[in-house]
C-alpha cells in the first residue's frame, strides 16, 4: 500500500501527536506514505470566505503537485478539514466546466497544472477500505479486551463525501476496533457535530455541542476521532463543560491511529501520547502506558 501523504497545518501544530502516530500506525500495518513536496496550506475554513476561486487554487495546488510525483498513488489525508478542501476540487471541478481552466490559470504562475488525476482519500477511507480487519488482529500486541471506544467520526470526514459510510450513522470503523480486541461503545453521536470553530466565535453554542458528546460517551473508556478540531474541542474543553454541566464529564481522547498503534505495541513516544490533554492515570494504567 502507497500513499502520498498530505499532513496539512494542523498536524505540523496542535496535532503533532495526529502526524506521529499516523506515520508509525499506518507503517506498522505496512503502508508506505511519501510526504507531499513543498504542500501548503489548504486555505482551512477562511479562504472560502475571502474567494472561491482562492479556496480552489490553494488546495488544487497541492493536487497538482501530487500529479507531478507520477506516483501511480491516491493522495491520503489525516486531517478532516484538508480532505474536505481537495475533495471538494475534485467535485466542484466536474461540476463546472470552466473552473479547471480558472484553476490553472493561478496555478501557471508557479509552472503548475491540475489535471484531476489523483484520488483524494481520508484517512479513514483507507483505514475501513485498504485494511482488512482479519489482517490487523494477528498483529495485535497489547490486549484490548473490554475496553469501551466511542467512535466519533464528526462532520467533515462524512459530509457531503459521504462514500465510505452512512453520513449520519456511521458503522465503519467498528470492524476494525473490534479486530484490536476492544469494544464499540454503543451511542448515536459518531456523526453529531461537535461545534469546530464556533468555539472560537459562539463559544456558548460549541460548549453546547461539545458536552452533549461528552455526556453521551459517560460509560466507554476513552472517545476515538480522526480529525484535530473534534480532537481540541473534546479534549481541551472538558473542564469548562464540566463546570457548565454541573458533573464530571472528563474521559481520555485518542486519535485513530493512537489507538491502533496501542494494540500494535507501538511505545508512547512514538504515539507521542505525551501531548493528549485528558489521558487519566487510570486509563494509562490500565493499558500501561
Amino acid at each position: 500500500m502507497k500513499y502520498i501523504y498530505y499532513p496539512g497545518c494542523s498536524l505540523e501544530g496542535t496535532a503533532l501527536e495526529y502526524d506521529a502516530s499516523t506515520r508509525a500506525a499506518m507503517g506498522a500495518l505496512g503502508a508506505e506514505l511519501t510526504e507531499l513536496n513543498d504542500w501548503t496550506c489548504c486555505g482551512a475554513s477562511a479562504a472560502d470566505a475571502i474567494s472561491y476561486l482562492l479556496s480552489m487554487v490553494l488546495a488544487a495546488r497541492n493536487l497538482a503537485l501530487a500529479e507531478g510525483m507520477d506516483m501511480d498513488a491516491d493522495i491520503m489525508i489525516p486531517c478532516s478539514a484538508c480532505y474536505l478542501n481537495l475533495r471538494k476540487v475534485e467535485d466542484h471541478v466536474q461540476q463546472d466546466g470552466t473552473l479547471m481552466g480558472k484553476i490553472n490559470e493561478a496555478l501557471e504562475e508557479e509552472g503548475l497544472a491540475y489535471n484531476g488525476g489523483v484520488k483524494v482519500r481520508h484517512l479513514l477511507d483507507v483505514m475501513v477500505n485498504d485494511i482488512d480487519p482479519e489482517a490487523i488482529a494477528p498483529l495485535v500486541k497489547k490486549n484490548l479486551a473490554g475496553l469501551g471506544v466511542a467512535v466519533y467520526y464528526g462532520c467533515q470526514a462524512l459530509r457531503p463525501y459521504a462514500t465510505y459510510d452512512d453520513h449520519e450513522q456511521p458503522r465503519s470503523l467498528e470492524p476494525l476496533i473490534k479486530a484490536l480486541g476492544a469494544d464499540v461503545h454503543p451511542w448515536e453521536m459518531g456523526a453529531k457535530c461537535c461545534g469546530a470553530a464556533l468555539m472560537t466565535t459562539k463559544k456558548d453554542v460549541a460548549m453546547e455541542l461539545t458536552g452533549a458528546l461528552l455526556k453521551a460517551a459517560q460509560g466507554a473508556d476513552c472517545i476515538v476521532t480522526v480529525c484535530p478540531m473534534c480532537e481540541m474541542n473534546l479534549e481541551a474543553f472538558q473542564e469548562p463543560v464540566s463546570k457548565a454541566r454541573g458533573e464530571d464529564l472528563g474521559i481520555p481522547v485518542l486519535y485513530l491511529p493512537q489507538l491502533i498503534g496501542l494494540a500494535l505495541g507501538l511505545s508512547k513516544k512514538e504515539l507521542k501520547l505525551n501531548l493528549n490533554l485528558a489521558l487519566a492515570d487510570s486509563f494509562k494504567q490500565r493499558l500501561s502506558i
